[in-house]
Parts: structure tokens; C-alpha cells; sequence
């Protein structure tokens, strides 16, 4: 299973981005797909999830700017972002808890990263 990320990018205050996830590979099922980030200097923080069921969750920085969403036929995660700020500067991880083809049990996988950077 392999996730890429598109979308990131240079942005000033108050813009807005939008992020896309799309798993590939030899996948049976994927339940939860969300979004985590990592600033420089500081520890990878979750974002936002979304679960098989469409439960969402996200972390209190971002509730009411973010919104996660996703295609199920294109196992593709979506983050819109909006009202973004200098703190939202981040690489941003795509992930997925997902089940391969041939396997047994649930795992989670991770994409390379994309870059976010808000100027003030």
C-alpha cells in the first residue's frame, strides 16, 4: 500500500489550501485515513481523521478552519484548510489504517510528507 500527497505549498495568512491523499496498491479495505503534521523543532501532531463510517475527528487547532473528507471509490483523503495562520506551517502526513491484499490484519501506512508553509 502506498500513499502519495498533493497540494502543499506556499501560502499567505488567511489563505487557504487543499490537500489530497491517494492510497494505491493491492488494498482489500481501508478503515480510518486522516491527516497528521510535524513544525520544525516539535513532535508529529494529528490533524484530523476520518473513519470507514465517516467519523470524524480533529485536533482543537484546527476545528472549525480544517475539514476532512474522502472518496472511498478513489481511496482519497482530502484536507481542506482554510483561515490558515503561521502555526499551521508543517509537513503534513497523509495516513491510512489500511488492510492489503493477502493479509491478515490491519496496518498502518504513511505517505512522504508534503510541505506547508504560511506566510505572514
Amino acid at each position: 500500500v502506498q500513499l502519495v500527497e498533493f497540494g502543499g505549498g506556499l501560502v499567505q495568512a488567511g489563505g487557504s489550501l487543499r490537500l489530497s491523499c491517494v492510497a494505491s496498491g493491492s488494498i482489500f479495505s481501508i478503515d480510518v485515513m486522516g491527516w497528521y503534521r510535524q513544525a520544525p523543532g516539535k513532535r508529529r501532531e494529528q490533524v484530523a481523521t476520518i473513519n470507514s463510517g465517516g467519523t470524524l475527528n480533529y485536533a482543537d487547532s484546527v476545528k472549525g478552519r480544517f475539514t476532512i473528507s474522502r472518496d472511498n471509490a478513489k481511496n482519497t483523503v482530502y484536507l481542506q484548510m482554510t483561515g490558515l495562520n503561521f502555526e499551521d506551517t508543517a509537513v503534513y502526513y497523509c495516513y491510512a489504517t489500511a488492510l492489503a491484499s493477502g493479509e491478515s490484519f490491519y496496518r498502518n501506512y504513511w505517505g512522504q510528507g508534503t510541505q506547508v508553509t504560511v506566510s505572514s
